[in-house]
């Protein structure tokens, strides 16, 4: 699903975010991508969604070469490709709702498939009770999952989680993670950035860490460590 081959990427100011970074997500993994603060995780992430090019080397979803991409398909590698992010990003006078039709609206969905739609993703990740609420009269992980269902309604093949349980309460973060280890159950790749070690030592999958921009580990049924 994810290819990496010989990925370096060199900002401007001439710091090495990633250096030589090969490896392979394949179809249905659940990878848990760690290192500190600067390692290259969000980089990493920029580069799977297409928001920064490689400096040099390589980077593949589902077949495709990113660099080839033209700039017209790049909203199409986003329907393939969602984010979830540690602060939300909800439309706060929107309803739970329309925050996650809002995601198949801008993407050009019919009126029909947005009401088909949003109600089966509202049940997957436990909302549809909320569906007429606010965001300001939720809970922190309701709200994350509000965000789930947003990056999660149009299909993707891959969830990229970027921290999305470091604004959570212990028992809200491993709420929320079991969630995502059952969308991936159902089939949906995850990546998933997180400095939580306890989460990752719980879980014991796949763990690809960073640390100055390189690969040093990239072990399955591992712990952060």
């Amino acid at each position: 699903m994810i290819v990496l081959h010989q990925v370096c990427k060199r900002y401007p100011n001439g710091v090495d975010a990633l250096v030589d970074v090969s490896l392979q997500i394949p179809e249905r993994d659940f990878v848990f991508l760690v290192g500190p603060s600067g390692a290259g995780k969000s980089t990493f992430i920029r580069l799977l969604i297409r928001e920064e090019l490689p400096t040099s080397g390589r980077v593949f979803v589902d077949g495709q070469d990113l660099a080839r991409l033209r700039r017209r398909d790049i909203p199409y590698l986003r329907r393939k490709v969602s984010v979830i992010f540690q602060d939300f990003k909800l439309l706060p006078h929107k309803t739970v709702f329309e925050n996650v039709a809002f995601a198949l609206e801008v993407s050009g969905y019919s009126r029909a498939d947005i009401q088909r739609m949003v109600p089966e993703t509202l049940e997957l990740v436990g909302l549809a009770q909320h569906a007429a609420r606010f965001p300001s009269h939720l809970s922190g992980g309701e709200q994350q999952r509000v965000a789930i269902a947003r990056a999660l309604v149009r299909r993707p093949s891959v969830l990229v989680a970027d921290e999305p349980t470091g604004n959570l309460d212990p028992e809200t973060a491993a709420q929320t993670v079991q969630l995502l280890v059952r969308i991936n159950a159902l089939g949906t790749t995850i990546v998933f950035a997180t400095h939580n070690s306890e989460l990752v030592n719980t879980l014991r999958r796949r763990v690809v860490a960073l640390e100055g921009g390189r690969v040093v580990r990239d072990q399955k049924n591992a712990g952060y460590d």
